[in-house]
């Protein structure tokens, strides 16, 4: 294990978790177990940001999310943000996302939220997760919705997507407000695929009446009701993400929709949800009453 990246792993951590407080470089190195120099000039190799850029950059992308959801005032969002005064915070807003935060409150355009990521650990012993990781299987109706999608060339995946978009299209989609909490990752089915287009998208679900703007590069796609089965994983360790990824989708292959009157859905597209460790992998399969 690179024992470096898991003590950036573990500042990251730190910082996702206590967001809200005070920040200090000791407190990061204490936790890491690195003198406060060394912590920060490992935070900035792998990371590109210095802790305080990074902590910077997480906190007024937060506060974005409280101006476009909350009827809150500027400079109570400015001081849960850490800035002292509502100009400094202003100032700061407008550099990071180009416009001022009550023009943003007003009228929420998408903007570049900043969306780390995890460093990955490195030199880590590959753990085969497919016969030990419980699935677990519900059934849920959609309703009919749009999806505002960034559609890549050829990508059939995540990483091939990103190499073709560029990662921080999440960071975009965030910053949409949907109908639910977080965008989508797609494999869109032939119907929805866009000749020279990818199979694989990232979007954001709006409801079936969305009149907003479209920001230029994206496509809006209808979307009809449909049942789909969530295929859900076990918590996971983030280092261990692509093995939680192989477990839950190998499961999928293995099952037979039929045991509960459903046979797959080919018409609607398969839906990928953000490995997050703490909530498990998940995918979201299309399904419609079996045939007799």
């Amino acid at each position: 294990m690179d024992h470096k990246a898991e003590a950036v792993f573990r500042m990251q951590n730190y910082i996702r978790e206590n967001i809200d407080k005070e920040i200090t470089l000791s407190a990061l190195s204490s936790g890491c177990g690195y003198s406060p120099w060394y912590a920060y000039r490992l935070f900035l190799l792998y990371t590109g940001y210095s802790p305080a850029d990074y902590i910077r950059k997480l906190r007024l992308s937060n506060s974005a999310l409280k101006l476009r959801d909350e009827h809150v005032k500027i400079i109570d969002v400015a001081l849960d943000a850490g800035f002292s005064t509502p100009e400094s915070y202003q100032r700061a807003f407008f550099k990071e996302f180009g416009l001022n935060p009550k023009e943003y409150a007003l009228n929420p355009v998408m903007i570049n939220l900043f969306y780390p990521y995890l460093v990955e650990y490195k030199k880590k012993e590959k753990k085969d997760m497919k016969e030990t990781t419980n699935i677990f299987v519900t059934l849920i109706e959609k309703p009919s919705r749009k999806v505002i999608v960034k559609r890549g060339i050829k990508a059939a995946d995540y990483f091939e997507y990103c190499n073709e978009v560029g990662c921080d299209i999440w960071g975009k989609l965030l910053s949409i407000k949907g109908i639910s909490s977080e965008p989508v990752s797609m494999w869109l089915t032939p119907k929805y695929i866009k000749a020279g287009t990818s199979e694989y998208v990232q979007g954001t679900e709006v409801s079936a009446d969305y009149a907003g703007s479209v920001p230029e590069g994206f496509d809006v796609i209808d979307m009809p009701a449909a049942k789909y089965l969530v295929f859900q994983g076990e918590p996971f360790e983030e280092e261990d993400y692509c093995e939680a990824i192989e477990a839950l989708q190998s499961a999928i292959e293995k099952y037979d929709p039929a045991v509960i009157g459903f046979e797959w859905d080919d018409e609607n597209p398969r839906i990928q949800l953000e490995p997050r460790g703490e909530r498990g992998y998940i995918e979201l399969i299309a399904v419609k009453n079996k045939k007799n």
